[in-house]
């Protein structure tokens, strides 16, 4: 029997949150404040982390900083998910593409979330399955949709023995009972 190998998620924050709608209304305030992007990385984070569920064994969320001077680049793990700020002068796109090669070569199952097509095309010549940001949006919406049905409270069926007997055995009973 063969072994099952690990399964990675990869997912080019900045060009998710930009691309997807599920998460373009969480920054339309032109303002772009640290917290309304923070709130719209926590609803990305939340969502790749409930998406991960028990099939992949790692999320990493790689944030472009190499436009950013000051960026020293920083890595933090919140549970099973990596967040990786790149730091000035790296670009995302090149760690995403370092991540999923790396992977790759130690026999791990990989998926890219982005619609980046530059990143799309190579990490799909290197043997990486890809998703868009729209399709991993989708994917969310409908993952929370069933969250929230799951959650809805149910009204309990009564059960009687009449519901689980032949509808002609419980006449039968009836007229036996009615006799009497």
């Amino acid at each position: 029997m063969t072994k099952a190998r690990k399964k990675l998620l990869i997912v080019d924050g900045y060009n998710a949150l930009r691309s997807g709608s599920r998460y373009t209304h969480l920054h339309d305030n032109p303002d772009y404040t640290d917290d309304v992007l923070n709130k719209s990385r926590e609803a990305l984070l939340n969502d790749i982390i409930a998406y991960m569920g028990h099939d992949f064994a790692e999320g990493i969320i790689v944030y472009d900083g190499g436009a950013n001077e000051l960026s020293e680049g920083s890595d933090e793990r919140i549970g099973a998910v990596r967040v990786v700020f790149t730091p000035a002068g790296v670009s995302a796109d090149k760690t995403i593409e370092k991540f999923a090669h790396d992977a790759r070569n130690r026999g791990w199952e990989v998926l890219v979330v982005t619609s980046d097509a530059g990143i799309q095309d190579t990490v799909f010549g290197g043997g990486v399955d890809r998703m868009s940001a729209e399709g991993f949006s989708r994917e969310a919406e409908h993952m929370a949709r069933e969250s929230m049905l799951d959650a809805a409270p149910k009204v309990a069926e009564k059960r009687t023995v009449e519901g689980r007997i032949d509808p002609a055995v419980a006449e039968a009973l009836k007229a036996l009972r009615d006799s009497l």
